[in-house]
């Protein structure tokens, strides 16, 4: 049944069609959801969505997702704890069509009932705080009316005067003389009394005023606690009022103002008494009003809290039978045999579980009629399926961000897992650093089930998903730091140094490192060179052409996975008119390239009394003047350095005519053997009257089907017409591309060299500008700048050298493997494989929310 699933390659995949009862449809697609192992394919393309078998129930699912998000909004609301959704019943039974109908009324009655009780209580909160502003306006009313007794004549005035003022200031003037004794109502005295939002009093006060002309006395006092707004649970703060005018029509002007203001009037006495009678009457209903208020939300809550315990499991079921009827609106139905018919993807290794899945719905609903899966044959390239796990999924997202791979192509993710942190670490070498992220990675994978459970922020969920990563990118650093000898920009000493200074020297004169006879440092670099005047220039040529190097390593292994490409097509043409010439170019280039470097590398030029040849030089003189050697680097150089350039200039025409032609010469052959292109439709049907070998597997046929065939999912298509000029323009571009990388990608990767440099500069410029400084304090005040400028340190170093720095490596070598590494052998034109499962389909459901 196929080969062993690897991450090197493509799982198999197989097209099969699937017959159905239609009794049991919905319980073999539920069934099949919960495996997650065939990709359904739309057979109804031309159906609108409205016109589809199954858009009546999607809809009436529709409704109940909508009552459960109400019921999950009025829990929040109201601070009802939601139960968790167990993982472990993540994988259960399907519910019957019954528990399905049970579970829409019931939502439908419960939603009722919630709205029944949330409109109680807002019409009982809404009338509650009426009585506690009426409440506030009888209390604030007895000191307007006594201020309002003591400037009735004022009031009486009706001045037309613009300068006439809004409002009076009272304590200046006292209360006349029996004033008290007059009614404003027998005065022919009005008044407005109400509450309205503390920021409109001032627009209040100056429509009034604009609209009487001042003919009005208006007192305000502020509310000292906030009211909730019963429509938005918002507390506002208001004021009362109390507003005294002459004449109904202006008192009927100063209610409509108020109105329109939002104010809300109230009806209070003007006798003592009955104001006081009032007060007595509001206290009693607004006690009356807290228990039944109580009431109403205690019902509610218990409502709620009764739903809370079953409603992640509602959502869950729900979404699963929505996810269900859309899958099967992708069927077609055969009303002669009375079955559905179905086409998709799966694995096929997951072919027999597929079919015992299939069996075993079929024997729960005790039919006689078997479910039938066939596997069909087609010419269309299947979806690509890369099994991963916790470990490996960082690694293929990193490259399925950038394409998919074709099927059954080498999937670069494999040697990402290894290439992408070692790349990172050799920008990044620090022991001190790597060890921080490896720690802070380490961390998380250890932590990783309580992690994975929570929602912290959207940064620490990014980084915890490249959890693996950051560790991995971690422990090269280490390695990479042991190499480079750097710990926080400072050396180790674990070995004994290859360089000896001299013990006599005078002071003032340079100073100049002999090497020990006989003696290596035994693993990196020496830490002889920390501290000394030509370290950067060492440094520099070391990393710069450790960089080419490797750069070279990255792309002929990666230029190696194309031919295991081509070899596992079966493209003889593609192995040699682009891997051989395209492999013969790259070496002859930059493959001798690195071999000067190395075996500049392996000669003790001090010792033979010559000047180390520059290799930049050797490599634009190997172009520019071919055989002219100005700094011999070994004998015969200028006569191999042609032959090298011959053998890549002829592998350039090879690349560029090789294929096209041999496509060419194939096309013709064919043609003359009377060969032409397929026919455009080929089909296939499990359900032919003549089913001697058709039980198992489906056969392509050239028939025309009846109307009660199944038609093959993909129609064969018709074989594209060669076109020698379409083939001659791709291997032109081809190849100029490939010749132009292999020297544009190869000076790409002195990033690596630019970004080590820069990372262990800035590593010494910030240990230099804060905790060496307290080193040249002693005493207690050495003890308190070395605690202080450690934390500083610590903390830039955090900030700017681990996350700063690491973010802008990762990026470069996610570049270098996009980029220079991937276009060696990467087409990248896949389509991902999207199984219909249940698990994907809950875990994308939790990221959105």
């Amino acid at each position: 049944m196929g080969t062993t699933d690897t991450l090197f390659r493509s799982v198999e995949m197989s097209l099969v069609q699937l017959y159905v009862a239609t009794e049991i449809g919905r319980e073999t697609v539920s069934a099949l959801g919960e495996i997650g192992q065939i990709q359904f394919r739309d057979l109804n393309a031309e159906t609108s969505a409205f016109q589809r078998t199954f858009t009546g129930e999607i809809r009436r699912l529709d409704n109940v997702e909508r009552q459960l998000r109400f019921f999950g909004a009025q829990m929040e609301k109201n601070s009802i704890p939601l139960r968790p959704f167990p993982d472990s019943a993540n994988i259960t039974a399907a519910p019957n069509a019954n528990e399905i109908n049970e579970l829409a009324q019931r939502t439908e009655t419960l939603e009722t009932r919630i709205n029944q009780l949330n409109e109680s209580y807002e019409t009982l909160q809404k009338r509650w705080v009426e009585l506690i502003e009426f409440r506030w306006v009888l209390r604030e009313a007895g000191g307007f009316f006594d201020s309002a007794y003591g400037h009735t004549d004022e009031i009486r005035s009706s001045t037309d005067e613009p300068s006439a003022p809004l409002l009076e200031d009272i304590e200046q003037t006292g209360p006349a003389n029996g004033a008290q004794d007059r009614s404003l109502t027998g005065m022919n005295i009005g008044f407005v009394a109400g509450v309205i939002a503390r920021e409109k009093i001032a627009a209040f006060e100056r429509i009034l005023w604009r609209t009487l002309r001042g003919n009005l006395y208006m007192k305000q006092s502020e509310i000292n606690e906030p009211i909730v707004d019963p429509s938005t649970n918002e507390p506002v703060d208001k004021s009362v009022f109390v507003i005294f005018a002459h004449g109904k029509e202006i008192i009927a002007k100063i209610r409509k103002i108020s109105e329109s203001m939002g104010a809300n009037l109230y009806a209070v006495d003007e006798d003592t008494n009955e104001r006081r009678d009032q007060i007595r009457e509001v206290n009693n209903r607004i006690n009356d009003l807290n228990s039944v208020l109580q009431n109403t939300k205690n019902t509610l809550h218990a409502e709620l809290r009764m739903i809370a315990q079953t409603l992640a499991s509602w959502m869950v079921i729900v979404k699963k039978e929505k996810a269900v009827f859309s899958a099967l609106n992708l069927f077609i139905y055969d009303s002669a045999r009375k079955c559905l018919i179905a086409e998709g993807w799966c694995p096929t290794s997951t072919v027999p579980l597929i079919q015992r899945t299939l069996r075993e719905v079929t024997d729960r609903a005790g039919l006689q009629v078997p479910s039938i899966i066939n596997e069909l044959k087609t010419s269309k390239t299947p979806p690509t399926y890369n099994r991963t796990n916790r470990f490996t999924l960082g690694f293929q997202t990193i490259i399925d961000a950038y394409g998919v791979a074709k099927y059954r192509e080498v999937n670069p993710g494999l040697p990402t897992i290894v290439t992408f942190p070692f790349l990172f670490a050799v920008m990044f070498g620090d022991v001190g650093h790597g060890f921080i992220m490896a720690l802070s990675g380490a961390m998380m994978v250890w932590y990783e089930e309580k992690l994975l459970k929570k929602k912290i922020f959207e940064l620490f969920d990014m980084a915890f998903f490249g959890r693996y990563i950051i560790l991995l990118m971690g422990l090269f650093s280490i390695y990479t730091g042991f190499i480079y000898n750097d710990i926080f920009s400072k050396s180790m000493t674990p070995f004994q140094s290859m360089w000896e200074w001299p013990e006599e020297f005078e002071p003032g004169t340079p100073l100049e490192a002999k090497r020990k006879e006989g003696y290596t440092y035994p693993f990196g670099l020496d830490w002889g060179w920390h501290g000394a005047e030509n370290n950067l220039i060492f440094t520099n040529s070391y990393k710069m052409k450790l960089s080419i190097i490797l750069g070279w390593a990255h792309m002929t292994y990666s230029l190696c996975l194309s031919l295991v490409n081509h070899k596992f097509f079966k493209s003889k043409v593609d192995i040699f008119g682009n891997f051989l010439p395209g492999m013969i170019f790259l070496q002859s280039i930059f493959g001798y390239l690195v071999i000067t470097i190395m075996y500049k590398w392996s000669v003790d030029w001090n010792a033979s009394g010559q000047s180390p040849p520059s290799i930049l030089n050797m490599l634009i003189f190997m172009f520019l003047s071919p055989g002219t050697i100005i700094e011999p680097l070994f004998p015969h150089q200028g006569f191999i350095q042609v032959v090298l350039l011959l053998i890549a200039l002829t592998c350039v025409p090879i690349m560029l005519f090789l294929k096209p032609f041999w496509l060419r010469y194939e096309h013709n052959k064919h043609r003359a053997l009377g060969y032409r292109g397929l026919s455009e439709v080929h089909t296939v049907s499990a359900l032919d009257d003549d089913d001697t070998n058709n039980q198992l597997r489906g056969r392509p046929s050239t028939d025309s089907v009846g109307d009660n065939s199944a038609l093959l999912a993909e129609d064969m298509k018709e074989e594209e017409e060669f076109e020698f000029g379409e083939v001659m323009i791709h291997q032109v571009i081809h190849t100029i591309e490939f010749c132009l990388n292999c020297i544009s990608h190869t000076a790409s990767y002195l990033r690596l060299w630019a970004l080590s440099l820069a990372h262990a500069q800035l590593s010494t410029v910030l240990w230099s500008m804060t905790i060496g400084n307290a080193f040249y304090f002693s005493g207690f005040l050495g003890v308190i700048m070395v605690f202080f400028l450690f934390a500083v340190w610590f903390q830039l170093t955090v900030a700017v050298l681990v996350i700063m720095e690491g973010t802008s490596a990762m990026l470069h070598s996610l570049r270098l493997h996009w980029v220079e590494a991937m276009s060696k052998h990467f087409v990248g034109e896949g389509v991902g494989f999207e199984p219909f499962s249940f698990e994907l389909l809950l875990e994308a459901d939790a990221e959105q929310t």
